[in-house]
């Protein structure tokens, strides 16, 4: 069992690097966002922070306050996958920061059953929200 978690645990720290990387995609000056959504070891879905599509990539206003508009990583993967031929029912997302409220009531909706992420946020309702509907959430600092 060791061997497993011990693949389990590179696994999920290379899956959140990749979406570290991913994140760099973002055109958001104050903090940019990667989400990589994963079933049965394939990616079937990522997104990073920014405008809807159409909308020029600025995210931040003249007082460098983000616009309302602007999608979380999680929802522009999510709603990536609800447009693919792919299902998110019982994979797991990876994402760089912890996930807000919204972001967690469409975590949910989306079936996903894991939530994987590598900087804390200061508010934490998104996760205590996944926890209590049964979503498995876990930190994990790619730092060290």
């Amino acid at each position: 069992m060791g061997e497993k978690t011990d693949k389990q645990s590179e696994l999920d720290r290379r899956y959140l690097r990749m979406a570290r990387i991913w994140a760099e995609n973002s055109y958001c000056k104050r903090r940019q966002v990667g989400a990589l959504i994963v079933k049965d070891n394939r990616i079937i879905s990522d997104g990073y922070n920014g405008t809807p599509s159409g909308f020029e990539n600025v995210c931040e206003d003249e007082n460098n306050v983000t616009k309302p508009y602007v999608l979380h990583a999680e929802a522009n993967a999510i709603t990536k996958v609800a447009a693919s031929s792919n299902s998110s029912r019982d994979a797991t997302i990876y994402v760089t920061s912890a996930p807000c409220i919204e972001c967690a009531k469409l975590i949910i909706q989306a079936g996903i059953r894991r939530v994987v992420y590598s900087e804390l946020y200061r508010i934490d309702a998104g996760c205590k929200l996944l926890e209590k509907a049964g979503i498995r959430v876990d930190y994990i600092d790619i730092t060290e």
